[in-house]
């Protein structure tokens, strides 16, 4: 499949990378930074402690009143809880910047960032300003009334893209939905008398879109959608990337939207082209059919760009965000152009708590640092270091197809399951998920990830190879 390389411009910054690779290798007994701590399945055999006996004895107590903890809470997340997750078994109790740390006390280097939410880490200082002095002010009101926050939240927004209007949600998933009803409701109200509005839609293979059951009939995945069958009719599914298949499609005037992903997360990190996107742009202008890029995942700096589609130069009609929109805190925001807005009348959609003052304080808080040039130039350095780094060190790998990504949304490409490697990653201190069939390790760290935490991340995934032969 074709992907698209979005470069960040700045050539010096490989050749920085280099002279730190070549200074890496040669001091291969530094793999560690002094200020990350050795997880315990790496430390050297030939380590030696000295620990007095009482010590000794009452930590091994402290130790195991953690592990019973960890076991107390993991039983009564069984009894308690519905099953809808198969859940790491680890308890996070706290976290700063990039490390986590459960109940008992274990560091982890987080590379999975809540699945792309804290894009600013763990606890920062201005997002948490903004919470706790907005929590002092007036938290929620609903919207039958104005509040500061929400306005203030969707002029920044508007100022900063392709829109003229905000929809404030509380999730992807509810800013899919909402997406899709607008899609309907435009073709209505553009629908000349005597013809029948468009009312169905386009998605791609490997996308995802979210699990309500309107967002649940756009995701590919037969899996995801079978145990609640009939969802929504209408979809049609195609390649991600066959444009002939899609304008033919399009042109034959039955689609209400095309739903699309300009970097496919969940899917396995795969990249859209321009020329896939200018098709869909094109068609979509030639019948009324409306673009909708889903950037839930992909958006808000995570590729480099404030917004994933801004490096292809194409700019849909609706854009739906979430994940790391609140640093944390439930929203998603639909932006619509003015014709779009258009169709839509009081009573046509609502959200008892979407767009809050304490939500949308927050989130101004993220959107302000994440949309400064340099924080998004530096995204993009640290982006193409770590693909590189990650080249040089599990490139070899006869299990590693590709390493595939922009900024900090990175795919490493097994011909197997990716399992095993998460669970040796997590034993050894380090974070990480899967994306595609379970076979794609997915990188999706705090967009604040120092460079040498990029490093001992790269170690740790170098090391943990070896469980994909089997040898564990």
């Amino acid at each position: 499949m074709a992907t698209t390389h979005i470069s960040a411009g700045n050539t010096s910054y490989k050749s920085s990378f280099n002279n730190k690779f070549t200074q890496f290798n040669n001091n291969s007994n530094k793999h560690f930074p002094l200020n990350l701590h050795y997880p315990r399945s790496l430390v050297p055999p030939n380590a030696s402690l000295k620990v007095d006996v009482g010590t000794s004895s009452r930590n091994v107590d402290e130790s195991v009143e953690k592990k019973k903890k960890t076991k107390e809470v993991i039983e009564e997340e069984a009894k308690y809880l519905v099953g809808t997750y198969a859940r790491a078994p680890i308890v996070l109790e706290k976290g700063k910047g990039c490390k986590l740390y459960d109940v008992e006390g274990n560091e982890y280097l987080d590379l999975s960032g809540g699945i792309a939410v804290n894009a600013l880490g763990h606890a920062d200082d201005d997002w948490l300003k903004a919470v706790v002095e907005q929590a002092g002010l007036l938290t929620h009101v609903s919207n039958i009334y104005h509040s500061i926050p929400q306005v203030e939240l969707a002029k920044r927004l508007v100022a900063s893209s392709f829109a003229d209007r905000v929809f404030f949600a509380n999730s992807g998933t509810e800013a899919n939905e909402a997406a899709i009803k607008f899609s309907r409701k435009y073709q209505k109200h553009t629908c000349t008398e005597g013809k029948v509005p468009a009312t169905e839609f386009i998605a791609f293979s490997n996308c995802f879109h979210g699990r309500t059951l309107g967002a649940l009939a756009l995701t590919s995945k037969v899996q995801y959608r079978t145990p609640f069958e009939p969802v929504m009719p209408g979809v049609n599914f195609l390649e991600y990337g066959n444009a002939p298949a899609a304008v033919e499609l399009i042109r034959q005037g039955k689609i209400a939207a095309v739903f699309v992903e300009p970097i496919q997360g969940e899917g396995g990190i795969y990249s859209a082209t321009k020329e896939f996107l200018q098709s869909l742009r094109n068609a979509c202008d030639e019948t009324g059919t409306l673009l909708v890029f889903d950037e839930v995942q992909c958006g808000l700096g995570r590729s480099g760009f404030l917004w994933a589609h801004e490096a292809y130069g194409i700019f849909p009609d609706i854009m739906t965000l979430a994940k790391p929109l609140a640093g944390g805190l439930p929203i998603g925001a639909v932006l619509v152009t003015e014709k779009v807005a258009s169709a839509i009348n009081y009573g046509d959609h609502g959200s008892t708590f979407a767009g809050g003052p304490l939500i949308c304080n927050a989130a101004l808080a993220v959107l302000n640092k994440i949309s400064n040039p340099n924080f998004l130039s530096d995204v993009s350095k640290k982006g193409l270091y770590f693909k590189e780094l990650l080249k040089q060190k599990l490139g070899g790998n006869p299990h590693v197809k590709e390493i595939r990504g922009v900024g900090l949304i990175i795919g490493i490409d097994l011909d197997v399951s990716a399992s095993p490697i998460v669970e040796a990653c997590r034993n050894s201190g380090l974070l990480v998920l899967t994306a595609g069939k379970g076979n794609v390790v997915r990188l999706v760290p705090p967009l604040i990830i120092t460079e040498q935490e990029i490093e001992h991340a790269a170690n740790i995934l170098s090391q943990t190879l070896h469980v994909l032969d089997g040898n564990n």
